[in-house]
């Protein structure tokens, strides 16, 4: 079993495609103001140094991919596959970053949409690991129907993420 952790996916406000080093500087822009990081752990990633630490780190996960607005053209963020195990027939999505001007409404909802009909076309579940102080994006994983099955220790220390689980459709 393969999975492609770069596709291109298109919907009516997004566009997702792999992830290039030239993204870095959109990126780092929206990276840029710390209310992006308000309720994250690496409340430092709006430091350049930090940012691109993270960003080299993202680009060579081999899953991520940018997020395009697609009335604009402009990058408003980065989503990620990550951690496939086709004997759990599973997948992670995360390492999401959005413009905070995007938050909330329909982008973050159709961009992960796109992933996960992706995804349920070759696994049968999908994960996501949100750090626990990290409510908003908890909430808006509940939103798209996931479960919390747990807790674990954040692999940097960090304190702790609640992980969650979608199941797909039978046929995947």
């Amino acid at each position: 079993m393969t999975f492609d952790r770069q596709p291109v996916l298109e919907g009516k406000l997004v566009r997702l495609r792999p992830l290039q080093e030239n993204d870095l500087p959109a990126l780092y822009e929206l990276a840029s103001d710390p209310l992006v990081w308000e309720q994250h752990p690496s409340k430092d990633r709006v430091q350049k140094p930090v940012f691109h630490r993270w960003f080299d780190e993202t680009l060579a996960s081999g899953g991520a991919l940018a997020v395009i607005d697609c009335r604009g053209g402009r990058i408003i963020g980065t989503s990620r596959f990550d951690h496939f195990d086709p004997g759990r027939s599973e997948i992670e999505i995360g390492g999401t970053l959005l413009a905070r001007s995007y938050w909330g409404g329909e982008y973050n909802g159709e961009m992960k949409r796109l992933m996960l009909r992706h995804a349920f076309g070759v696994v049968q579940n999908v994960v996501f690991r949100v750090h626990s102080l990290n409510l908003r994006s908890q909430r808006a994983v509940e939103k798209l129907g996931a479960v919390r099955i747990g807790v674990e220790p954040d692999a940097q220390g960090r304190g702790d993420n609640s992980v969650f689980r979608l199941e797909g459709p039978a046929s995947a």
